[in-house]
């Protein structure tokens, strides 16, 4: 496994000879913070065992939402959140992309046109769902940005996990939506196929066209001459929902791409990475300079303060409170072992003999890893006798 810290060291120079004209300040910033992420670069830690006295020096991760080594925690803590929200329904994965013509203008202003892709994307939905006649209240709606495609190409579009529910507040309501179709050979008759029906992906197509042409208007950006007429949205069912979840959650705070797709880096200066096609559902693999391999990852860091997902419709935490009326009422079948596990706790930070650490100070100078440990400035504290106050856990 090649370390993303290791690419960034050895073609950096060539990537901000090439594009240093396109990064942005935001990118610039996940550059620096993933290139010292738990390298020598990076601020230290210094740690005792409460047993054995055996002091330890480790450096400091990032903590940047685009490094894949860190936010698992955070990653999990959301997946968990999600999956104890999930109501009785069958849960459609809906799609929302940007078409190619419009993909510069989303480059020069991201945080407009991010934003305003989220928003049309829950409107076209809310919209629909009103007008529906067994729908007729608000849906809900978790909505993942993504402006990346398994190759790593800039391609920006919503994904919307969405339940064939509505929860009609002023009624008290709750009305769900699904189609029985033709019972399969050797079925029991009457039984509702897998899958179903939620929206018409060519109507909401049409829609979400017309509401992002209408708020890059008002929002005073410049249409490009030449627009496609048909626009693409994917709607499919996708069960309970947790596995869509899961899938969202795997790029939500980790970045777009994990270290153990990196294959090799070569003495020529290419890196070639792995992903699976969409197409073949088959591995492929993918070649080019390192400067274009740093280039295709760091294009997809989000402006500062941009968040990737939102909750909508009543499954905004501000109607937690409804979710949880709907399962005391046992309105939900047997929940998935995935959806009733608590959100993990971060690991205890233990010594190799078995026992936890302490951590004497938090923050030292970066120093080479070859060095011995170092006592905190002004602090000392005898092998023997571990840190009563410090018994905290590795962040």
């Amino acid at each position: 496994m090649i370390a993303l810290s290791e690419l960034i060291e050895r073609f950096e120079p060539a990537l901000l000879e090439r594009y240093a004209q396109r990064l942005l300040p935001s990118q610039m910033q996940a550059l620096a913070a993933m290139k010292r992420c738990r390298t020598r670069f990076a601020p230290r830690m210094l740690a005792q065992c409460t047993a054995c006295g055996e002091q330890r020096s480790v450096p400091h991760s990032c903590g940047h939402r685009a490094c894949p080594h860190c936010q698992h925690h955070d990653s999990q803590v959301w997946l968990q959140r999600q999956l104890q929200s999930l109501v009785p329904a069958t849960y459609f994965l809906i799609t929302f992309t940007l078409p190619a013509e419009l993909r510069g203008l989303a480059w020069a202003h991201q945080r407009v046109v991010y934003a305003l892709m989220m928003q049309c994307a829950w409107d076209t939905l809310n919209t629909f769902s009103h007008n529906d006649a067994k729908l007729g209240a608000t849906p809900g709606a978790v909505g993942v940005l993504h402006t990346h495609n398994r190759r790593l190409d800039f391609h920006p579009h919503v994904h919307m996990v969405m339940p064939a529910a509505s929860l009609d507040t002023r009624r008290r309501l709750w009305r769900t939506k699904a189609r029985r179709t033709k019972a399969r050979t050797g079925a029991p008759t009457g039984t509702t196929a897998s899958g179903g029906y939620l929206f018409s992906h060519k109507a909401l197509a049409k829609v979400f066209r017309a509401k992002v042409l209408d708020a890059i208007e008002c929002a005073g950006l410049t249409l490009p001459a030449a627009l496609p007429e048909a626009w693409v949205v994917d709607c499919k069912a996708v069960g309970d929902g947790s596995k869509a979840l899961l899938y969202l959650g795997r790029y939500l705070y980790r970045g777009v791409i994990q270290e153990r797709d990196i294959l090799r880096c070569d003495d020529k200066g290419n890196v070639t990475f792995q992903y699976r096609h969409a197409k073949t559902d088959r591995m492929a693999v993918r070649t080019l300079p390192g400067a274009d391999f740093l280039w295709l990852v760091l294009q997809h860091v989000l402006p500062k303060g941009l968040r990737r997902a939102r909750n909508f419709g009543f499954l905004h935490p501000n109607s937690a409170a409804s979710i949880r009326l709907l399962q005391v009422l046992h309105l939900r079948a047997a929940p998935s072992a995935a959806a009733t596990q608590a959100a993990p706790a971060r690991p205890a930070w233990r010594c190799t003999c078995g026992q936890p650490m302490v951590v004497l100070c938090r923050r030292m100078a970066a120093m080479p890893p070859d060095d011995p440990p170092r006592q905190c400035p002004g602090r000392v504290t005898p092998p023997d006798k571990p840190d009563p106050v410090s018994a905290q856990t590795m962040h």
